[in-house]
């Protein structure tokens, strides 16, 4: 499997070149970008320039982007409206739409190899109405990204029943999108109804895992091992897909960690994760 990390992890700062060579470092073969534009501001052309240069020159490739979850701010829990392009009313599905196909143009510099895509927000019910919406929400931005050489993955919610494991399925069968896979996030399946469920669900359109721990009870995005989800099982599951898929470190933002301490961390997560899928596991100090 592909080693990768996601730069959620620097999300509190301004994305430079400087975090990218901490995840060099520390063994990615890949990183995810998080498209939040107070960490990487994909409208601006400078920043992408200088993402996009750092990329030309390693070897490291840029594996993923992630989709902007608000039109401006803070991406979690800020005052800016939520990106949700399943959203009941019409002119935020299509605000939301613009506000990916903006993030999405930085791929003309950056060459990203995929978009992992939220379809709606916590609180989302499945319905017809809401099928309707992520079918025409990823026909739409399928049409974008596909000039641009990126592929969509669609990412498994917790307190989201549209993006449950099987209503994503239902959504790429229905509309026959044979070139739509998906993203798994253990940490959102354990929430649900359990790792392993998902991963036999999703199974074979797997091509990009969020890895993260949490004890259950909320999405915390801890480091692998500090929760309570089953990791030789998962990572052996994994493995038994039988195709390469990335394993993308997806850790809650650490604004204390220093640049070594954070190449530390991540080297022994590795080491831990690859411990776990040859069952040789113990906690990462």
């Amino acid at each position: 499997m592909l080693k990768a990390i996601s730069t959620h992890i620097f999300l509190k700062h301004r994305l430079h070149v400087g975090h990218l060579d901490i995840c060099a470092k520390a063994g990615a073969e890949g990183i995810e970008v998080f498209a939040a534009r107070q960490h990487f501001d994909y409208t601006n052309r400078h920043q992408v320039r200088e993402i996009a240069d750092w990329f030309r020159a390693n070897p490291t490739q840029a594996w993923a982007l992630h989709s902007p979850l608000r039109l401006e701010g803070e991406s979690e829990r800020g005052s800016a409206a939520s990106i949700n392009v399943i959203h009941v009313e019409k002119s935020r599905r299509i605000d939301a739409m613009d506000e990916i196909k903006r993030a999405l143009e930085s791929a003309e510099q950056v060459p990203f190899r995929h978009l992992i895509l939220h379809l709606g927000e916590h609180g989302d019910t499945w319905s017809p109405r809401t099928l309707e919406h992520g079918m025409t929400a990823v026909e739409h931005l399928r049409a974008f990204a596909r000039p641009l050489g990126v592929q969509i993955l669609l990412e498994n919610l917790d307190k989201n029943e549209v993006a449950q494991p099987e209503n994503l399925r239902e959504i790429v069968s229905i509309g026959h999108f044979d070139d739509i896979d998906f993203c798994l996030d253990v940490g959102h399946a354990h929430l649900g109804d359990g790792v392993q469920p998902a991963i036999d669900i999703l199974g074979e359109r797997i091509r990009s895992v969020h890895i993260h721990d949490n004890a259950g009870n909320r999405d915390a995005h801890l480091w692998p091992g500090e929760g309570t989800i089953a990791w030789p099982e998962t990572m052996q599951a994994l493995l038994a897909l039988g195709k390469p898929t990335a394993t993308v470190l997806e850790i809650h933002r650490d604004l204390e960690v220093s640049s070594e301490a954070a190449r530390d961390r991540l080297q022994k997560t590795f080491q831990f994760l690859d411990a776990a899928a040859s069952k040789e596991i113990s906690r990462p100090a």
